[in-house]
C-alpha cells in the first residue's frame, strides 16, 4: 500500500494492490518451500527445531525452557563450551553444521541433558556473554513481568468505577504515533451504559 501511495505521489498514477491470503501463506514458507522445490522431498514436522540449522531449537533448563539459535560452527563451539562439553565441537559427527543436521537425532538429546543442568537465567547469561543467540520461552506471566514490556507500558488500566479496584486491565495497541501510544481512554461499555449518550448524539441521528 505504501509503495502504491509513493508511486502516486511521484507519478500521479495509483495502483491496485492484490494480496491474497493463500499467496501470503505460500510466500512465508520461506526456507521450507525451497527445501521442497530443490529436493522434491516434502518437509516433515520438526516441532520447534530448524530444518537447516542444528542446534536451533528449544531446550529444557532446570526451571523452564530456552531457545538456542546456533547459526555457525563458531557459535556451536562456544555453546558446548558453556555447557562443559567442548569436545563435542571437535567430534567429526558434530564439527560442521552439515554434520550436525545429519546427526541431529544423536546430538540434540545430549545437548538437552546438558542444558537441563542449568537454570534459565544462568544459561542465558553465559550464552549472551559468549555471543551465542538464545532467549527465554516465556509464560504470559513472564511477558507482563518483563522489564521492556513494563517500560513500554503495554499493560494499561482503564478507569471504571464499577470494576473491582476502579479499573479494568487491558493491553494497548503496539502503535505509537509521534510518541503518543494509541490506546483507548476508557474500557468497553457495559450493556446499555451509553444508550442515552448515543441516542442524544446528533452525529448518530439523535435529538437533544
Amino acid at each position: 500500500i505504501l509503495a502504491a501511495l509513493r508511486r502516486r505521489d511521484a507519478t500521479g498514477l495509483g495502483g491496485m494492490v492484490d494480496m491474497a491470503l493463500l499467496d501470503t501463506q505460500v510466500s512465508v514458507l520461506a526456507n521450507q518451500s525451497l527445501n521442497f522445490l530443490v529436493s522434491g522431498v516434502s518437509p516433515k514436522r520438526l516441532g520447534n527445531a530448524h530444518p537447516n540449522i542444528v542446534p536451533y531449537q528449544v531446550f529444557p533448563v532446570s526451571d523452564g525452557h530456552v531457545i538456542v539459535a546456533v547459526g555457525n560452527d563458531g557459535q556451536f563451539r562456544r555453546f558446548v563450551t558453556v555447557l562443559g562439553a567442548p569436545a563435542l565441537a571437535d567430534a567429526e559427527a558434530y564439527a560442521t553444521n552439515k554434520a550436525r543436521v545429519a546427526n541431529r537425532d544423536q546430538l540434540c538429546p545430549l545437548l538437552a541433558q546438558l542444558t537441563a543442568q542449568h537454570s534459565r537465567a544462568d544459561l542465558l547469561g553465559q550464552l549472551e556473554a559468549q555471543g551465542v543467540p538464545a532467549g527465554p520461552i516465556n509464560t504470559v506471566a513472564d511477558v507482563f513481568a518483563d522489564p521492556q514490556v513494563l517500560a513500554r507500558g503495554m499493560k494499561v488500566d482503564l478507569p471504571n468505577p464499577a470494576a473491582a479496584g476502579g479499573s479494568i486491565p487491558s493491553v494497548r495497541s503496539p502503535i505509537v504515533i509521534d510518541g503518543v501510544p494509541q490506546v483507548a481512554r476508557r474500557p468497553s461499555p457495559a450493556v446499555g451504559e451509553q444508550t442515552e449518550e448515543i441516542l442524544r448524539d446528533p452525529n448518530w441521528g439523535g435529538q437533544s
